[in-house]
C-alpha cells in the first residue's frame, strides 16, 4: 500500500474527527449544555482546518492540475464538491449550537443525523479526490511547478502551523506518523505542535478524549 501524501494525512485527520463526532453524540445526557459547547468547540476546530485546506485546493492545486491538462469537467466536479461540504458543515455547525443551547436528547439526534450526512458528503469527495486526483498529482512530485504549489499551501503563521500539525497528530495512527516524518522533519512538527499548538492541546484534544472516554476530563 503506497503511504499516503499529506493531502492523504489530513483527509485521514478529518475522518477521524467525523467519526469521533459521531460517536460522542450516540448516547446523550439530557441537558448537557457544557457538554454539548465542548463538542461544538471541537467541531469548529475542525470546520476551520477542513475549510483551509479546501481554499488551498482552490485557490492553487486546481489551477495547477487545470495548467496540466487535466479535465475541467473533474475539475468543476471538486469545487460543487467543496460547495456542498460547505453547506454540510454550516448546517451541522448550526445543529451543534442548538444542542449547546438546549442539552437536550431530542436536539442530540438532531446533531447526530446532520453528522451522519456531512460524513457521507465529506466522506464521498474525499474518495473521489484521492481516486481521480492524487494518482495525477504524484506524477508531478518533485517537481519545481509543484513544490511551488506546496510552498504557497504551506505558507501559515507559527500559530496556524503549530494548531494544524497539534491536530494533525492527534490520535494519529503508526502509519500516517511515519508518512508524516517522511514529509516533514519530527523535531520541526514537534516544536510546532507543543510551543505553538497549545491552544488547540488545551481546549479540542481533551474533548476528543471524552468523546472517545465518556467522562473523562
Amino acid at each position: 500500500m503506497t503511504a499516503p501524501t499529506m493531502n492523504g494525512l489530513i483527509h485521514n485527520a478529518v475522518r477521524r474527527d467525523l467519526d469521533r463526532l459521531a460517536a460522542a453524540l450516540e448516547v446523550w445526557p439530557e441537558g448537557d449544555r457544557d457538554r454539548a459547547g465542548r463538542l461544538g468547540r471541537a467541531f469548529a476546530n475542525l470546520r476551520r482546518e477542513l475549510t483551509h485546506h479546501h481554499e488551498g485546493e482552490d485557490a492553487h492545486v486546481w489551477p495547477f492540475l487545470a495548467g496540466t491538462g487535466v479535465a475541467r469537467d473533474l475539475l468543476a466536479e471538486m469545487e460543487d464538491e467543496h460547495a456542498a461540504m460547505s453547506v454540510a458543515l454550516a448546517q451541522t455547525g448550526d445543529a451543534l449550537d442548538a444542542l449547546a443551547r438546549t442539552g437536550s436528547a431530542a436536539d442530540a439526534v438532531a446533531a447526530r443525523s446532520s453528522v451522519g450526512r456531512t460524513r457521507e458528503v465529506v466522506g464521498a469527495h474525499l474518495d473521489h479526490e484521492e481516486q481521480e486526483l492524487e494518482p495525477l498529482l504524484h506524477g508531478h512530485e518533485g517537481t519545481a511547478e509543484w513544490r511551488a504549489v506546496t510552498g504557497r499551501l504551506r505558507h501559515r503563521s507559527p500559530a496556524d502551523a503549530g494548531s494544524f500539525f497539534a491536530w494533525l497528530t492527534d490520535g494519529i495512527s503508526d502509519g500516517d506518523r511515519a508518512a508524516l516524518r517522511a514529509t516533514v522533519p519530527a523535531p520541526v512538527t514537534g516544536v510546532l505542535a507543543r510551543v505553538f499548538g497549545r491552544r488547540y492541546t488545551r481546549t479540542v484534544a481533551p474533548v476528543w478524549r471524552e468523546a472517545v472516554t465518556p467522562g473523562a476530563r
